[in-house]
C-alpha cells in the first residue's frame, strides 16, 4: 500500500455535518476541485457503488468500502490495476470540536503507474479540498 497524502482539519461544525455533504455527492464538485461529476447509484451506505468523473480524466468506478454515519466514511475508486482509497475518519474531542482526517492511499500491481499520473495533484489539493468541506458542511448545517 503507497500513501499518497493526508490532510487533517478541526472545526466547531457538527461530524452530522459533514455526512450530509458526503451523502449529498451531486454537491461534491463544489468543495472537491478536480471532480467534474459524481452519481451515486442508491442509498449512501456501505456497499453502495457510484460512477465519478475527475477533471480531465475518465469516468470511473467506486463503491463505499465503509460508512459508519459520525465516524468514517471510506470510498474506493476501482482503477485499472490498482485501487484508490479515500479514508475520512472524524473525531469529536471533549471541548466538542470535530477533526476530519484523510488518508489516500493507492493498492495493486499498477499502484505505482497511477501514484505517477494522480498522488501528486491529489496531494497538492487535499488540504484545500477539507477547507472547502467545511465551509460547505458550515453552509448546509449548524455549528456544534
Amino acid at each position: 500500500m503507497t500513501t499518497i497524502a493526508t490532510a487533517q482539519i478541526t472545526s466547531d461544525v457538527r461530524p452530522e455535518a459533514f455526512f450530509e455533504r458526503w451523502a449529498d455527492m451531486a454537491t461534491w464538485p463544489e468543495w472537491n476541485t478536480d471532480t467534474a461529476w459524481v452519481r451515486l447509484d442508491g442509498p449512501f451506505r456501505t456497499g453502495a457503488t457510484g460512477k465519478l468523473k475527475p477533471k480531465g480524466g475518465p469516468v470511473t468506478r467506486f463503491v463505499v468500502a465503509s460508512l459508519v454515519p459520525g465516524r468514517e466514511f471510506t470510498d474506493v475508486s476501482l482503477l485499472l490495476g490498482a485501487r484508490l482509497t479515500f479514508q475520512h475518519l472524524v473525531t469529536v474531542d471533549d471541548d466538542g470540536l470535530t477533526t476530519v482526517s484523510v488518508r489516500v492511499t493507492l493498492t495493486g500491481p499498477l499502484a505505482f503507474v497511477w501514484n505517477a499520473v494522480l498522488g501528486k495533484d491529489i496531494a497538492k489539493g487535499l488540504g484545500a479540498d477539507l477547507a472547502r468541506l467545511d465551509a460547505a458542511a458550515r453552509a448546509a448545517g449548524v455549528p456544534a
